[in-house]
């Protein structure tokens, strides 16, 4: 089955959604609502659950190429010490692969080299889309309208399509947290690949890339909209006495490349990741919490599904429904965990529990982190076929 398509946002998951059509035959056009194509963002970590997706789509060999696998890190606390290690080759003997830490603008630039340029139009806003016939979507763009066979809903955790296709849903919620971050201006020397580094209401993380350079981040417990003038200075003030490298990092950074950005979630599960004949996809279908690391892998294994399904399902609604079937369930089970993940780590605050906590990771072996990361990474990806 061939169609046309209409993707409605250029970031990971409507580009690798957009790579994923266009590699089983179907014509596709991304609009992206951002005037140019910046690539904002910083770092990101990759599990062995999206690598296997970009396998699906055709670009996982480009991947692991420009990314640093990730063999040593573990969780500290704030004075430097050590709660737990992460085991990154055991991770890959129990994966066939490590996680790896790449640039976003490097995923984002493999992305959109496995695409043909003319069909990214970047400055288009998509507010709403007309879904009254039966046979087709059509979509608005200012310069006319594009129909299609289908749309796909990428537009992020402030869908403007998912409002429209569920308007009884409540939307996003601030999750209680806020993040920082940015990849360093120049290299750092670090004596681990990741690290992350838990206080009370607080959390600092690193990974690095194959340049040197490495990307942090920082997650802080705060109200809803609160900007600061210096974010960088607040940062220095803040961790000025937690342990390397994490001055160092913030050093390395320049005031001009800190990201921030409020943390917000779909708290309240949509009751199905299809309607009509639009599929949603990454935040727009389940945006989580940063704690498990999984945004980003979880959009990617809606990008291989989808593509999956559309490849063998004789018609665009059996393809959804097979799409909502196999995806719904396992990513908000994700986004629950992650939310957790936040609530015992990252968001805890009171002293005796952070040191209760604290205690409890000290004594666990490390399998059991093993078992926790195998826990959301191992998915079996579909097959093409």
């Amino acid at each position: 089955m061939g169609g046309t398509a209409v993707v409605v946002g250029g970031g990971i998951g409507g580009l690798s959604a957009a790579v994923g059509l266009h590699r089983i035959g179907w014509k596709v056009t991304v609009l992206e609502r951002a005037a140019t194509l910046a690539d904002a963002g910083a770092g990101i970590s990759l599990h062995a659950n999206g690598l296997r997706a970009l396998d699906v789509l055709g670009i996982g060999a480009a991947v692991r190429a420009a990314a640093r696998p990730q063999y040593s890190g573990g969780t500290r606390t704030p004075s430097g010490g050590l709660l737990a290690r992460m085991d990154g080759a055991a991770l890959a003997r129990e994966l066939g692969t490590p996680i790896v830490g790449i640039p976003r603008t490097a995923l984002h630039r493999l992305l959109r080299a496995a695409l043909p340029p003319e069909c990214l139009h970047v400055g288009v806003t998509v507010p709403s889309v007309d879904r009254s016939a039966p046979d087709r979507v059509e979509v608005p763009t200012g310069a006319g309208v594009l129909a299609a066979d289908l749309v796909v809903a990428a537009d992020g955790v402030g869908s403007r399509l998912r409002g429209q296709a569920f308007p009884d849903h409540p939307g996003p919620v601030y999750s209680g947290s806020t993040v920082l971050r940015a990849i360093t201006a120049r290299p750092v020397e670090l004596s681990s690949d990741f690290e992350l580094t838990w206080g009370q209401g607080a959390e600092f993380g690193h990974i690095a890339f194959t340049d040197g350079h490495a990307e942090w981040h920082a997650v802080l417990n705060s109200p809803p909209g609160v900007r600061h003038t210096d974010p960088l200075g607040m940062l220095r003030d803040r961790f000025c006495t937690w342990h390397e490298p994490i001055p160092a990092l913030l050093e390395a950074t320049r005031p001009e490349a800190v990201l921030h950005h409020d943390i917000h979630e779909l708290v309240t599960p949509l009751p199905a990741f299809a309607a009509s004949r639009i599929a949603f996809l990454g935040d727009a279908a389940h945006a989580m919490t940063p704690h498990l690391g999984q945004g980003a892998c979880q959009a990617l294994e809606d990008a291989a599904t989808l593509t999956a399904a559309l490849a063998d399902a004789p018609t665009v609604a059996a393809a959804l429904a097979r799409y909502d079937a196999e995806r719904r369930p396992r990513a908000q089970s994700v986004a629950r965990a992650a939310r957790q993940a936040g609530r015992m780590g990252q968001q805890l605050s009171h002293p005796a529990a952070v040191a209760l906590r604290n205690t409890a990771l000290r004594l666990a072996p490390s399998r059991v982190t093993v078992r926790g990361i195998l826990r959301h990474a191992d998915w079996a990806p579909p097959s093409l076929g």
